[in-house]
């Protein structure tokens, strides 16, 4: 199994003021990483339209409906840290966190970063992070089987 998170698909700081450009730029790290068709990024948008993905501690998980599962290469993860909250359905987010997962494999990734984000101080650690690479190393346990 090839890294679910690489450095390369981590963003400090992201560079959207809503909601929407956050969707967006998750989406396009994982389009840019090979992990899934462009197509992908509209199902992201699909998805929020039926539940909000924001899941409390200042994260919102992004992802694609089931509809959209072919247009998934492989399992990985993006994440962008926001300087300044976006405003999610009345939430603050600091975190925007992208998933795409083949055959079922996100569930067993939403349950690593749920556990990572449940912390308030890892999620403090997470928020102090000076870099895309000290993030990295803060979350290299998604890629860990």
């Amino acid at each position: 199994m090839s890294d679910i998170l690489a450095p390369a698909h981590i963003k400090v700081p992201g560079s959207a003021t809503n909601k929407d450009d956050a969707i967006r730029e998750a989406g396009q790290l994982l389009v840019d990483a090979g992990a899934v068709d462009p197509a992908y990024v509209d199902a992201m948008f699909e998805r929020e339209k039926s539940v909000s993905t924001y899941m409390g501690n200042y994260l919102a998980i992004p992802h694609g409906t089931n509809e959209a599962k072919d247009t998934i290469r492989r399992s990985a993860l993006s994440v962008v840290r926001y300087d300044r909250p976006i405003d999610w359905d009345g939430n603050e987010v600091r975190f925007s966190v992208g998933i795409a997962g083949v055959e079922g494999g996100h569930l067993e990734i939403l349950g690593r970063i749920a556990m990572i984000f449940s912390d308030e101080d890892e999620v403090a650690k997470l928020l102090d992070a000076g870099s895309a690479d000290e993030l990295y190393q803060l979350l290299h346990a998604v890629n860990e089987e």
